[in-house]
Protein backbone atom coordinates (compact mmCIF):
# COMPACT_ATOMS: atom_id res chain seq x y z
CA UNK A 1 0.00 0.00 0.00
CA UNK A 2 1.48 3.26 -1.22
CA UNK A 3 1.72 5.92 1.87
CA UNK A 4 1.10 9.57 1.89
CA UNK A 5 4.21 9.57 3.52
CA UNK A 6 7.04 7.99 5.44
CA UNK A 7 9.08 9.57 8.26
CA UNK A 8 12.73 8.26 8.20
CA UNK A 9 14.90 7.39 10.77
CA UNK A 10 14.25 9.83 13.44
CA UNK A 11 14.20 9.20 17.22
CA UNK A 12 10.63 9.20 17.81
CA UNK A 13 8.74 9.61 21.25
CA UNK A 14 6.62 6.68 22.33
CA UNK A 15 4.53 8.13 24.69
CA UNK A 16 3.37 4.89 26.36
CA UNK A 17 7.20 4.19 27.36
CA UNK A 18 8.04 7.93 27.51
CA UNK A 19 11.26 6.89 25.80
CA UNK A 20 12.56 7.97 22.40
CA UNK A 21 13.98 4.99 19.28
CA UNK A 22 14.82 5.39 16.39
CA UNK A 23 12.33 5.06 13.84
CA UNK A 24 10.23 5.18 10.46
CA UNK A 25 6.60 6.52 10.38
CA UNK A 26 4.38 5.88 8.13
CA UNK A 27 1.51 8.41 7.06
CA UNK A 28 -1.80 7.53 5.40
CA UNK A 29 -5.10 9.91 5.00
CA UNK A 30 -3.93 12.37 8.05
CA UNK A 31 -3.18 9.59 10.36
CA UNK A 32 -0.47 7.23 11.65
CA UNK A 33 -0.56 3.80 10.23
CA UNK A 34 2.58 2.11 10.78
CA UNK A 35 6.20 2.92 13.46
CA UNK A 36 8.81 0.06 12.37
CA UNK A 37 12.53 -0.02 12.12
CA UNK A 38 12.04 0.19 8.65
CA UNK A 39 9.25 0.25 6.62
CA UNK A 40 10.04 -0.58 2.81
CA UNK A 41 6.59 0.53 1.46
CA UNK A 42 6.64 4.04 -1.35
CA UNK A 43 5.12 6.85 -0.25
CA UNK A 44 4.52 10.33 -1.81
CA UNK A 45 6.67 12.18 0.30
CA UNK A 46 9.75 11.19 2.02
CA UNK A 47 10.82 13.26 4.82
CA UNK A 48 14.23 12.71 6.35
CA UNK A 49 13.94 12.53 9.97
CA UNK A 50 17.79 11.96 10.61
CA UNK A 51 19.09 13.28 13.64
CA UNK A 52 15.25 15.00 14.62
CA UNK A 53 13.38 14.43 17.43
CA UNK A 54 9.61 13.45 16.62
CA UNK A 55 7.21 14.33 19.07
CA UNK A 56 3.09 14.19 18.92
CA UNK A 57 1.78 17.63 18.32
CA UNK A 58 1.47 19.63 21.72
CA UNK A 59 -1.99 19.54 23.29
CA UNK A 60 -3.36 22.64 25.58
CA UNK A 61 -7.02 21.73 27.03
CA UNK A 62 -7.00 25.06 29.41
CA UNK A 63 -7.13 28.44 27.58
CA UNK A 64 -8.33 31.44 26.57
CA UNK A 65 -8.22 32.49 22.60
CA UNK A 66 -8.94 35.94 23.71
CA UNK A 67 -6.47 36.10 26.09
CA UNK A 68 -3.99 36.55 23.04
CA UNK A 69 -6.60 39.45 21.89
CA UNK A 70 -6.92 37.93 18.83
CA UNK A 71 -9.51 35.81 17.23
CA UNK A 72 -9.28 31.74 16.22
CA UNK A 73 -7.61 32.28 12.50
CA UNK A 74 -5.26 34.49 13.38
CA UNK A 75 -4.60 32.63 16.68
CA UNK A 76 -4.15 29.57 14.82
CA UNK A 77 -1.84 30.84 12.44
CA UNK A 78 0.63 31.87 15.71
CA UNK A 79 -0.10 28.83 17.66
CA UNK A 80 0.73 26.01 14.87
CA UNK A 81 4.62 27.12 14.29
CA UNK A 82 5.10 27.04 18.16
CA UNK A 83 3.89 23.05 17.71
CA UNK A 84 0.91 23.30 19.59
CA UNK A 85 -1.57 21.64 17.48
CA UNK A 86 -5.09 20.94 19.36
CA UNK A 87 -6.43 23.68 22.08
CA UNK A 88 -9.37 23.39 23.96
CA UNK A 89 -10.75 26.76 24.64
CA UNK A 90 -13.05 28.50 27.27
CA UNK A 91 -14.78 31.05 25.44
CA UNK A 92 -15.85 33.47 28.58
CA UNK A 93 -14.21 36.64 27.75
CA UNK A 94 -16.59 36.67 24.06
CA UNK A 95 -19.53 35.21 26.12
CA UNK A 96 -18.95 37.97 28.79
CA UNK A 97 -19.51 40.48 26.18
CA UNK A 98 -21.92 38.35 23.00
CA UNK A 99 -23.20 35.98 25.50
CA UNK A 100 -24.12 32.46 23.52
CA UNK A 101 -23.61 34.09 20.03
CA UNK A 102 -20.18 35.00 20.95
CA UNK A 103 -19.69 31.54 21.78
CA UNK A 104 -20.87 30.47 18.61
CA UNK A 105 -19.83 33.07 16.68
CA UNK A 106 -15.97 31.48 17.91
CA UNK A 107 -17.25 27.77 17.57
CA UNK A 108 -18.17 28.18 13.97
CA UNK A 109 -14.62 30.03 13.10
CA UNK A 110 -12.88 27.46 10.52
CA UNK A 111 -9.11 26.86 11.42
CA UNK A 112 -6.45 24.64 10.74
CA UNK A 113 -5.36 24.29 14.37
CA UNK A 114 -7.97 21.84 16.23
CA UNK A 115 -10.06 24.06 18.46
CA UNK A 116 -12.64 22.22 20.86
CA UNK A 117 -14.36 24.06 23.57
CA UNK A 118 -15.57 24.40 27.30
CA UNK A 119 -18.94 25.81 28.37
CA UNK A 120 -17.94 29.28 30.47
CA UNK A 121 -19.70 28.54 33.88
CA UNK A 122 -19.39 31.67 35.31
CA UNK A 123 -20.69 34.43 32.56
CA UNK A 124 -20.91 36.63 35.12
CA UNK A 125 -18.21 35.43 37.17
CA UNK A 126 -20.28 36.56 40.34
CA UNK A 127 -23.88 37.98 39.43
CA UNK A 128 -25.67 40.53 38.17
CA UNK A 129 -26.15 42.72 41.40
CA UNK A 130 -22.23 42.78 41.32
CA UNK A 131 -21.12 43.25 37.70
CA UNK A 132 -22.69 44.31 34.29
CA UNK A 133 -22.22 42.30 31.30
CA UNK A 134 -23.23 42.13 28.37
CA UNK A 135 -24.20 38.40 28.09
CA UNK A 136 -25.32 35.78 30.92
CA UNK A 137 -25.00 31.84 30.55
CA UNK A 138 -27.41 30.52 32.17
CA UNK A 139 -28.98 26.68 32.14
CA UNK A 140 -30.85 26.69 28.67
CA UNK A 141 -27.54 28.44 27.37
CA UNK A 142 -25.21 25.57 28.47
CA UNK A 143 -28.32 22.71 27.15
CA UNK A 144 -27.32 24.51 23.91
CA UNK A 145 -23.61 24.20 24.03
CA UNK A 146 -23.89 20.77 25.40
CA UNK A 147 -25.20 19.49 22.02
CA UNK A 148 -22.52 20.82 20.13
CA UNK A 149 -19.53 17.97 19.65
CA UNK A 150 -17.11 20.23 19.54
CA UNK A 151 -17.52 20.70 23.36
CA UNK A 152 -15.40 19.17 25.49
CA UNK A 153 -15.69 19.99 29.47
CA UNK A 154 -17.56 22.37 31.27
CA UNK A 155 -15.36 25.30 31.34
CA UNK A 156 -13.28 26.69 35.11
CA UNK A 157 -16.09 26.70 37.70
CA UNK A 158 -14.91 30.23 39.59
CA UNK A 159 -17.71 30.61 42.01
CA UNK A 160 -16.74 28.24 44.62
CA UNK A 161 -19.34 29.00 47.27
CA UNK A 162 -22.42 28.81 44.85
CA UNK A 163 -21.11 25.51 44.14
CA UNK A 164 -20.40 24.14 46.93
CA UNK A 165 -23.33 25.10 49.22
CA UNK A 166 -26.13 27.00 47.12
CA UNK A 167 -28.40 24.71 45.18
CA UNK A 168 -30.63 27.64 43.78
CA UNK A 169 -27.82 29.17 42.45
CA UNK A 170 -26.96 29.48 38.57
CA UNK A 171 -23.47 27.97 39.08
CA UNK A 172 -25.24 24.86 40.97
CA UNK A 173 -27.68 23.96 38.37
CA UNK A 174 -25.29 24.74 35.48
CA UNK A 175 -22.82 21.66 37.09
CA UNK A 176 -25.82 19.26 37.98
CA UNK A 177 -27.04 20.11 34.46
CA UNK A 178 -23.25 19.01 33.07
CA UNK A 179 -23.42 15.78 35.12
CA UNK A 180 -26.89 14.69 33.76
CA UNK A 181 -26.86 15.41 30.02
CA UNK A 182 -23.26 14.07 29.81
CA UNK A 183 -22.01 12.12 32.85
CA UNK A 184 -18.06 11.68 31.49
CA UNK A 185 -17.52 15.40 30.70
CA UNK A 186 -14.69 16.76 32.30
CA UNK A 187 -15.75 19.57 34.91
CA UNK A 188 -12.95 22.52 35.31
CA UNK A 189 -12.39 24.29 38.56
CA UNK A 190 -10.63 27.68 39.29
CA UNK A 191 -9.69 26.89 43.39
CA UNK A 192 -7.03 29.08 44.10
CA UNK A 193 -6.07 28.88 48.23
CA UNK A 194 -8.78 26.59 48.58
CA UNK A 195 -7.60 23.79 50.85
CA UNK A 196 -8.86 21.16 53.50
CA UNK A 197 -12.73 20.58 53.84
CA UNK A 198 -13.50 23.22 51.37
CA UNK A 199 -11.11 21.48 48.85
CA UNK A 200 -12.89 17.77 49.43
CA UNK A 201 -16.11 19.49 48.95
CA UNK A 202 -15.45 21.26 46.10
CA UNK A 203 -13.85 18.01 44.33
CA UNK A 204 -17.24 15.73 45.71
CA UNK A 205 -19.56 18.19 43.61
CA UNK A 206 -17.74 16.66 40.77
CA UNK A 207 -15.05 19.38 39.67
CA UNK A 208 -11.57 17.36 39.04
CA UNK A 209 -9.51 19.79 37.85
CA UNK A 210 -7.58 23.11 38.92
CA UNK A 211 -5.10 25.38 36.54
CA UNK A 212 -5.02 28.23 39.27
CA UNK A 213 -1.36 29.23 40.56
CA UNK A 214 0.03 26.15 42.34
CA UNK A 215 2.24 25.79 45.49
CA UNK A 216 4.64 22.92 46.84
CA UNK A 217 1.99 22.06 49.31
CA UNK A 218 -1.08 22.83 47.33
CA UNK A 219 -0.06 20.03 44.02
CA UNK A 220 -0.02 17.38 46.34
CA UNK A 221 -2.93 18.41 48.29
CA UNK A 222 -4.79 18.22 45.25
CA UNK A 223 -3.54 14.93 43.34
CA UNK A 224 -3.78 13.33 46.57
CA UNK A 225 -7.28 14.10 46.25
CA UNK A 226 -7.98 12.86 42.82
CA UNK A 227 -8.10 16.19 41.29
CA UNK A 228 -6.08 16.52 37.88
CA UNK A 229 -3.65 19.81 37.53
CA UNK A 230 -2.61 21.84 34.24
CA UNK A 231 -0.05 23.45 35.06
CA UNK A 232 0.36 26.74 34.04
CA UNK A 233 3.47 29.71 33.64
CA UNK A 234 3.33 31.12 36.87
CA UNK A 235 3.19 27.59 38.59
CA UNK A 236 6.18 26.50 37.02
CA UNK A 237 8.85 26.98 39.89
CA UNK A 238 11.94 25.17 40.72
CA UNK A 239 10.27 23.84 43.76
CA UNK A 240 6.50 22.38 42.19
CA UNK A 241 8.40 21.03 39.19
CA UNK A 242 11.11 19.31 41.70
CA UNK A 243 7.64 18.24 43.99
CA UNK A 244 6.05 17.18 40.29
CA UNK A 245 9.08 14.97 39.91
CA UNK A 246 9.91 13.73 43.13
CA UNK A 247 6.07 12.02 43.56
CA UNK A 248 6.80 10.62 39.56
CA UNK A 249 2.55 11.78 39.47
CA UNK A 250 3.14 12.54 35.77
CA UNK A 251 -0.66 11.03 34.63
CA UNK A 252 -2.36 13.89 36.96
CA UNK A 253 -1.04 16.83 35.50
CA UNK A 254 -0.49 18.33 32.50
CA UNK A 255 0.73 21.90 31.02
CA UNK A 256 -1.34 24.45 30.00
CA UNK A 257 -1.39 28.30 28.84
CA UNK A 258 -4.37 29.75 30.14
CA UNK A 259 -3.33 33.68 29.14
CA UNK A 260 -0.53 33.89 26.63
CA UNK A 261 -0.89 37.81 25.35
CA UNK A 262 -0.25 38.23 21.56
CA UNK A 263 3.37 40.25 22.33
CA UNK A 264 4.79 37.01 24.17
CA UNK A 265 2.82 35.12 21.80
CA UNK A 266 5.35 36.19 19.24
CA UNK A 267 7.89 34.01 20.66
CA UNK A 268 6.49 30.89 21.42
CA UNK A 269 3.04 29.16 23.37
CA UNK A 270 3.05 25.78 25.40
CA UNK A 271 6.68 24.84 24.03
CA UNK A 272 8.05 27.43 26.45
CA UNK A 273 6.64 25.83 29.30
CA UNK A 274 7.85 22.68 28.28
CA UNK A 275 11.31 24.25 28.08
CA UNK A 276 10.76 25.95 31.33
CA UNK A 277 9.95 23.11 33.18
CA UNK A 278 12.90 20.84 31.68
CA UNK A 279 15.29 23.54 32.73
CA UNK A 280 14.27 23.38 36.38
CA UNK A 281 14.34 20.10 36.55
CA UNK A 282 11.49 17.44 35.13
CA UNK A 283 13.08 14.56 32.41
CA UNK A 284 12.73 16.01 28.48
CA UNK A 285 10.48 12.40 28.13
CA UNK A 286 8.18 12.78 31.35
CA UNK A 287 7.47 17.36 29.92
CA UNK A 288 6.31 15.80 26.16
CA UNK A 289 4.25 13.54 28.12
CA UNK A 290 2.90 15.85 29.88
CA UNK A 291 1.87 18.18 26.91
CA UNK A 292 0.76 15.61 24.65
CA UNK A 293 -0.68 12.43 25.90
CA UNK A 294 -1.95 13.58 29.43
CA UNK A 295 -3.77 16.33 28.18
CA UNK A 296 -5.43 14.68 25.52
CA UNK A 297 -6.68 12.12 28.17
CA UNK A 298 -8.37 14.00 30.11
CA UNK A 299 -10.79 15.84 27.68
CA UNK A 300 -11.84 12.10 25.98
CA UNK A 301 -9.52 13.03 22.77
CA UNK A 302 -8.16 9.80 22.27
CA UNK A 303 -7.01 10.52 18.40
CA UNK A 304 -4.46 12.06 19.58
CA UNK A 305 -1.62 13.21 21.88
CA UNK A 306 0.93 9.75 20.96
CA UNK A 307 2.49 8.62 17.90
CA UNK A 308 0.40 4.98 16.80
CA UNK A 309 -1.17 3.68 14.31
CA UNK A 310 -4.69 5.55 14.36
CA UNK A 311 -3.71 8.29 15.61
CA UNK A 312 -3.76 11.77 14.52
CA UNK A 313 -0.77 12.48 11.95
CA UNK A 314 -0.07 15.67 14.77
CA UNK A 315 3.51 16.33 15.11
CA UNK A 316 6.78 18.37 15.46
CA UNK A 317 10.42 17.73 14.30
CA UNK A 318 12.93 19.11 16.48
CA UNK A 319 16.50 19.41 15.88
CA UNK A 320 17.49 19.90 19.45
CA UNK A 321 15.29 19.08 22.48
CA UNK A 322 17.45 20.78 25.04
CA UNK A 323 16.59 24.39 23.51
CA UNK A 324 13.50 22.99 22.03
CA UNK A 325 14.30 23.58 18.40
CA UNK A 326 11.49 23.33 16.49
CA UNK A 327 12.06 22.26 12.67
CA UNK A 328 9.13 21.56 11.17
CA UNK A 329 5.38 21.48 12.20
CA UNK A 330 2.57 18.65 11.03
CA UNK A 331 -0.91 18.37 11.47
CA UNK A 332 -3.33 16.01 10.36
CA UNK A 333 0.76 14.77 7.97
CA UNK A 334 0.65 18.19 6.29
CA UNK A 335 3.17 20.06 6.51
CA UNK A 336 1.81 23.64 8.64
CA UNK A 337 1.58 26.94 6.67
CA UNK A 338 0.03 29.83 6.83
CA UNK A 339 -3.80 30.33 6.00
CA UNK A 340 -4.13 34.05 5.77
CA UNK A 341 -7.74 33.57 6.26
CA UNK A 342 -9.67 35.69 8.30
CA UNK A 343 -13.27 35.29 9.79
CA UNK A 344 -16.09 38.14 9.76
CA UNK A 345 -18.34 38.63 12.43
CA UNK A 346 -21.97 40.04 12.38
CA UNK A 347 -21.93 43.61 12.15
CA UNK A 348 -22.70 44.79 15.94
CA UNK A 349 -19.61 43.07 17.24
CA UNK A 350 -17.93 46.23 15.97
CA UNK A 351 -20.17 48.45 17.73
CA UNK A 352 -20.47 47.13 20.92
CA UNK A 353 -18.55 49.59 23.49
CA UNK A 354 -21.82 52.08 24.66
CA UNK A 355 -21.01 54.59 26.90
CA UNK A 356 -21.01 58.33 28.03
CA UNK A 357 -18.28 60.59 26.35
CA UNK A 358 -16.21 61.19 29.74
CA UNK A 359 -16.02 65.10 31.02
CA UNK A 360 -13.73 65.78 33.72
CA UNK A 361 -16.05 65.65 36.50
CA UNK A 362 -16.62 62.03 36.54
CA UNK A 363 -12.90 61.58 37.89
CA UNK A 364 -13.47 63.20 40.75
CA UNK A 365 -15.12 62.16 44.10
CA UNK A 366 -16.82 64.92 45.31
CA UNK A 367 -17.23 64.92 50.07
CA UNK A 368 -17.67 66.96 52.71
CA UNK A 369 -15.74 67.03 55.09
CA UNK A 370 -11.59 67.24 55.96
CA UNK A 371 -10.58 63.73 56.14
CA UNK A 372 -11.74 60.50 54.64
CA UNK A 373 -10.44 56.72 55.45
CA UNK A 374 -10.34 55.24 52.62
CA UNK A 375 -10.59 51.38 51.33
CA UNK A 376 -7.61 51.37 48.67
CA UNK A 377 -6.98 48.41 46.68
CA UNK A 378 -3.33 47.53 46.75
CA UNK A 379 -1.81 45.81 43.62
CA UNK A 380 1.12 42.93 44.19
CA UNK A 381 3.90 43.73 41.77
CA UNK A 382 4.38 39.72 41.02
CA UNK A 383 0.60 38.59 40.90
CA UNK A 384 -2.75 39.42 40.13
CA UNK A 385 -4.25 38.74 43.68
CA UNK A 386 -4.37 42.24 45.28
CA UNK A 387 -4.56 43.29 49.25
CA UNK A 388 -6.73 45.75 51.17
CA UNK A 389 -5.42 48.06 52.93
CA UNK A 390 -7.11 51.60 53.86
CA UNK A 391 -5.47 54.56 54.04
CA UNK A 392 -6.68 58.30 55.37
CA UNK A 393 -7.09 60.67 52.41
CA UNK A 394 -7.10 64.72 52.31
CA UNK A 395 -10.64 66.05 51.07
CA UNK A 396 -9.44 69.71 49.34
CA UNK A 397 -12.19 72.03 47.88
CA UNK A 398 -14.73 69.59 48.04
CA UNK A 399 -12.60 66.70 46.14
CA UNK A 400 -10.85 63.54 47.59
CA UNK A 401 -7.34 63.88 47.06
CA UNK A 402 -5.14 60.96 45.78
CA UNK A 403 -1.63 61.44 47.55
CA UNK A 404 0.23 59.74 45.21
CA UNK A 405 -2.40 56.56 44.70
CA UNK A 406 -4.50 56.29 41.36
CA UNK A 407 -8.10 56.50 40.64
CA UNK A 408 -9.87 53.68 38.72
CA UNK A 409 -13.27 54.52 37.35
CA UNK A 410 -15.22 51.68 35.90
CA UNK A 411 -17.87 52.47 32.97
CA UNK A 412 -20.85 50.53 32.03
CA UNK A 413 -20.68 49.86 28.48
CA UNK A 414 -23.26 47.78 27.26
CA UNK A 415 -26.15 50.52 27.43
CA UNK A 416 -27.34 48.59 30.07
CA UNK A 417 -27.39 51.14 33.10
CA UNK A 418 -25.26 53.46 32.65
CA UNK A 419 -22.99 53.00 36.02
CA UNK A 420 -20.20 54.71 37.19
CA UNK A 421 -18.19 53.45 40.02
CA UNK A 422 -14.59 54.38 41.68
CA UNK A 423 -11.82 53.10 43.40
CA UNK A 424 -8.59 54.16 45.06
CA UNK A 425 -5.56 52.00 43.50
CA UNK A 426 -2.16 52.02 45.22
CA UNK A 427 1.13 50.82 43.54
CA UNK A 428 0.42 51.79 39.81
CA UNK A 429 1.62 55.20 38.14
CA UNK A 430 4.19 57.05 39.45
CA UNK A 431 4.11 59.64 36.64
CA UNK A 432 1.33 61.79 35.76
CA UNK A 433 -0.89 60.07 33.06
CA UNK A 434 -3.77 57.31 32.32
CA UNK A 435 -4.37 54.07 31.02
CA UNK A 436 -7.98 53.08 29.84
CA UNK A 437 -8.75 49.59 28.56
CA UNK A 438 -12.40 47.71 27.50
CA UNK A 439 -10.13 44.34 27.86
CA UNK A 440 -11.01 43.78 31.56
CA UNK A 441 -11.30 40.33 32.87
CA UNK A 442 -14.23 39.21 32.97
CA UNK A 443 -16.79 41.87 33.26
CA UNK A 444 -15.59 44.24 30.37
CA UNK A 445 -16.55 47.34 30.87
CA UNK A 446 -14.49 50.59 30.46
CA UNK A 447 -11.76 51.24 32.65
CA UNK A 448 -9.58 54.31 33.00
CA UNK A 449 -6.70 54.54 35.61
CA UNK A 450 -5.25 57.76 36.28
CA UNK A 451 -3.78 60.59 38.38
CA UNK A 452 -4.50 63.51 36.20
CA UNK A 453 -8.21 63.81 35.19
CA UNK A 454 -7.39 65.44 32.12
CA UNK A 455 -5.07 62.60 30.64
CA UNK A 456 -8.12 60.66 31.18
CA UNK A 457 -10.69 62.10 29.74
CA UNK A 458 -8.44 61.54 26.56
CA UNK A 459 -8.01 58.03 27.27
CA UNK A 460 -11.41 57.27 27.50
CA UNK A 461 -12.59 59.41 24.39
CA UNK A 462 -9.87 56.98 22.48
CA UNK A 463 -11.02 53.92 23.50
CA UNK A 464 -14.73 54.82 22.65
CA UNK A 465 -13.55 56.28 19.09
CA UNK A 466 -11.36 53.21 18.44
CA UNK A 467 -14.39 50.81 20.02
CA UNK A 468 -12.52 49.15 22.76
CA UNK A 469 -8.81 48.04 23.20
CA UNK A 470 -5.81 49.79 25.55
CA UNK A 471 -4.81 53.03 25.41
CA UNK A 472 -1.99 54.93 27.62
CA UNK A 473 -1.85 58.78 27.77
CA UNK A 474 0.90 61.20 29.23
CA UNK A 475 0.21 65.10 28.95
CA UNK A 476 -2.98 64.52 27.00
CA UNK A 477 -1.65 62.83 24.47
CA UNK A 478 -2.14 59.32 23.53
CA UNK A 479 1.59 57.59 23.51
CA UNK A 480 0.67 54.40 22.73
CA UNK A 481 -2.62 52.49 21.84
CA UNK A 482 -3.63 48.85 20.97
CA UNK A 483 -7.42 48.59 19.35
CA UNK A 484 -9.55 45.82 20.10
CA UNK A 485 -12.56 46.79 17.49
CA UNK A 486 -14.37 43.34 18.41
CA UNK A 487 -16.50 43.23 21.17
CA UNK A 488 -13.83 45.51 22.72
CA UNK A 489 -11.73 42.45 23.37
CA UNK A 490 -10.22 41.24 20.14
CA UNK A 491 -8.94 42.25 17.05
CA UNK A 492 -8.65 40.80 13.38
CA UNK A 493 -4.70 42.00 12.78
CA UNK A 494 -1.96 39.75 12.58
CA UNK A 495 -0.53 38.61 15.64
CA UNK A 496 2.34 40.18 14.35
CA UNK A 497 1.13 43.53 14.42
CA UNK A 498 -0.73 42.98 17.35
CA UNK A 499 1.64 42.16 19.11
CA UNK A 500 4.01 44.98 18.26
CA UNK A 501 1.41 47.17 19.33
CA UNK A 502 0.78 45.74 22.80
CA UNK A 503 4.53 46.14 23.57
CA UNK A 504 4.02 49.26 22.89
CA UNK A 505 1.65 49.54 25.44
CA UNK A 506 3.52 47.40 28.29
CA UNK A 507 6.47 49.73 27.54
CA UNK A 508 4.07 53.15 27.92
CA UNK A 509 3.05 51.78 31.26
CA UNK A 510 6.50 50.93 32.52
CA UNK A 511 7.28 54.44 31.38
CA UNK A 512 4.71 55.87 33.64
CA UNK A 513 5.88 53.90 36.66
CA UNK A 514 4.07 50.89 36.58
CA UNK A 515 6.13 48.09 37.97
CA UNK A 516 4.70 44.65 37.48
CA UNK A 517 6.05 41.30 36.15
CA UNK A 518 2.95 41.63 33.59
CA UNK A 519 0.91 45.09 33.67
CA UNK A 520 -1.40 44.18 31.30
CA UNK A 521 -2.38 41.27 32.84
CA UNK A 522 -2.33 43.77 36.02
CA UNK A 523 -4.50 46.33 35.36
CA UNK A 524 -7.12 44.01 33.71
CA UNK A 525 -7.84 41.51 36.28
CA UNK A 526 -8.40 44.44 38.58
CA UNK A 527 -12.26 43.61 37.24
CA UNK A 528 -11.82 40.17 37.98
CA UNK A 529 -13.74 39.27 41.23
CA UNK A 530 -13.28 35.74 41.97
CA UNK A 531 -10.04 36.20 42.71
CA UNK A 532 -8.26 38.34 46.49
CA UNK A 533 -8.95 40.13 47.77
CA UNK A 534 -10.42 43.83 46.80
CA UNK A 535 -11.48 44.47 42.92
CA UNK A 536 -13.57 46.79 40.85
CA UNK A 537 -16.89 46.71 38.71
CA UNK A 538 -19.20 48.62 37.21
CA UNK A 539 -20.55 48.56 41.07
CA UNK A 540 -18.37 50.09 42.98
CA UNK A 541 -15.34 47.81 45.05
CA UNK A 542 -15.66 44.49 45.98
CA UNK A 543 -14.69 41.88 48.61
CA UNK A 544 -14.23 39.26 46.51
CA UNK A 545 -13.97 36.71 49.13
CA UNK A 546 -17.81 37.94 50.76
CA UNK A 547 -18.78 38.85 47.42
CA UNK A 548 -19.86 42.33 48.83
CA UNK A 549 -19.64 45.74 47.40
CA UNK A 550 -17.01 47.69 49.45
CA UNK A 551 -17.91 51.83 50.19
CA UNK A 552 -14.68 53.46 48.73
CA UNK A 553 -15.11 55.71 51.94
CA UNK A 554 -15.30 54.29 55.61
CA UNK A 555 -15.45 57.06 57.47
CA UNK A 556 -15.47 60.96 57.06
CA UNK A 557 -13.37 63.35 59.57
CA UNK A 558 -14.53 67.05 59.65
CA UNK A 559 -11.19 68.36 60.77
Amino acid sequence: MKMDMIIRNAFVYNSFTQSFAKKDVAVKDGQFVWIHDHIEEDADVIVDGAGKYMIPGLVDIHMHIESSMSIPSRFSDAVLFHGTTTVVADPHEIANVFGLEGIQSYISSETALDIFYGIPSSVPSTNPNLETTGGIIGIEEVKELLKNDKVRCLGEVMNFQDVCFNEDSRAYQIVETCKQMRFDMPLEGHCPKISGQDLATFIARGITADHTQQSKESIMEKICSGMFLEIQRKSITSEVIQELVKNQVYDYFCFATDDVMPDLLLTGHLNELVKLAVELGMPFEKAIYCATFTPSRRMHLEDRGAICPGRKADFILLSDTKSFTISEVYKNGKKVQKENQVEHFPEHFYHSVRCKKAECSDFEIKLNGKRALCNVIKVNPYATFTDWVQEELPIQDGILQLNGNTLMTVFERYGKNGNIAHAIVKNTLKKQGAVATTWAHDHHNLMVMGNNREDMVVAQHALLEMQGGMVVVEKGQVVAKVQLEIGGIVSALPIEELGKQLGEVRQAMHDLGYEHNNAIMSISTLALLVTPKLKVSDFGMIDTVHQVVVPLVEKLYEN
